[in-house]
């Protein structure tokens, strides 16, 4: 039987980690068998940790993963309605993100934006990076709400949070938009306009198609809400993320986290410069992304640190390893991605 552990001897509970004892232990096959098995109360670990991460199993490839996570969770999902671009490695396994290695992804719950989210989000490192940076750090979003300052938590839970979208069509849009995120047909995966729309309504998505091919999605939704098992507080939404200061934030907390890096320094000055003059020439409904409070005032900047304050304080980092496979319960904990260079290959899959 696999070995628990932690992943050092002085970090917490966040993930628990499972070990293969002996060399039978580590193949496929007998890592779907041990996951699947009731007496390794699996659902019962992953809701009392958070998270899993399993070490050392054969399971570093898309094939394998997918069965891992069909074991802890028989009812994957492929509807992906996300922002960052994603390739395809099986029908229910995709790449984590293809965003450019520079780019930090701020911490957030998958799609915890729709009405239904997923309850449960996997990883697995096909190929891990080499040199620094590159990890998928995790917060305990009950964390982060508990260490909100009151009056920030009372105004995020009291209003709410408003999120703004903008997508380019099939035709692809501006070649010269700094901004564009991934067209909306791709995101929907049909150009049939009806059958985005109809996606739209099922989500609580207000959906206006404009100018050339262009749509624009605006919905609302609570800041912060109960965990479905525990009952806790979770801070659960996307502003930390979506929130014009939020690259410049990240920068600048990962600028002190690698120590003397003056790309890092550098790229937190010029991604509040961008975000200046996007603020100062579109308005707030023309942003690629934007989000403000959910009677449509802007959030200020300060109440956008006090949360990354928080997250931050609260946040665990590994390296990862190859093979390795994360299980998150994503209605507690978050997921992002420290900026990397060189090769690096992440998958995911979530039910």
């Amino acid at each position: 039987m696999p070995q628990t552990g932690r992943l050092t001897e002085t970090s917490g509970s966040l993930p628990l980690v499972l070990v293969p004892t002996a060399d039978p232990e580590r193949s496929a096959d007998a890592a779907v068998a041990y996951l699947g098995d009731p007496q390794a109360r699996i659902a019962d670990r992953l809701a009392e940790h958070g998270a899993i991460l399993l070490r050392g199993f054969d399971l570093g490839d898309p094939a394998a993963f997918e069965r891992a996570a069909r074991a802890i969770d028989g009812e994957l999902k492929n509807n992906y309605l996300g922002t960052s671009p994603r390739d395809a490695l099986t029908p229910y396994v995709f790449s984590a993100s293809e965003l450019p290695g520079y780019y930090p992804i701020p911490q957030h719950c998958e799609m915890s934006f729709l009405k239904e989210p997923p309850r449960r989000l996997f990883f697995c490192c096909l190929q891990p990076s080499d040199g620094e940076g590159g990890e998928t750090p995790l917060c305990d979003f009950r964390r982060v709400a508990a260490d909100l300052p009151a009056p920030v938590l009372e105004r995020f839970e009291h209003r709410g949070v408003r999120i703004i979208r903008n997508y380019c069509g099939p035709s692809g849009g501006s070649r010269w938009d700094l901004w564009k995120l991934k067209r909306w047909d791709e995101m929907f995966q049909t150009t049939d306009r009806a059958a985005v729309q109809a996606s739209c309504r099922e989500n609580g998505f207000e959906a206006t198609f404009y100018g050339h091919d262009r749509l624009r999605l605006i919905h609302c939704q609570p800041a912060v809400i109960r965990h479905p098992r525990s009952g806790d507080k979770v801070w659960f939404n996307h502003s930390q993320v979506f929130h014009l200061s939020a690259a410049s934030g990240e920068y600048r907390r990962i600028a002190a986290r690698q120590g003397p890096a003056l790309k890092y320094h550098f790229l937190a000055a010029f991604a509040a410069t961008l975000a200046a003059i996007k603020a100062r020439t579109l308005a707030p409904e023309d942003q690629a992304l934007h989000c403000t409070f959910g009677d449509g005032a802007e959030i200020p900047d300060s109440d956008m640190e006090e949360v990354r304050t928080a997250i931050w304080k609260n946040l665990v980092a590994f390296k990862w390893r190859q093979g390795d496979v994360l299980a998150i319960d994503n209605f507690a904990i978050s997921h992002g991605r420290m900026p990397y260079h060189g090769p690096r290959r992440v998958a995911v899959c979530w039910a």
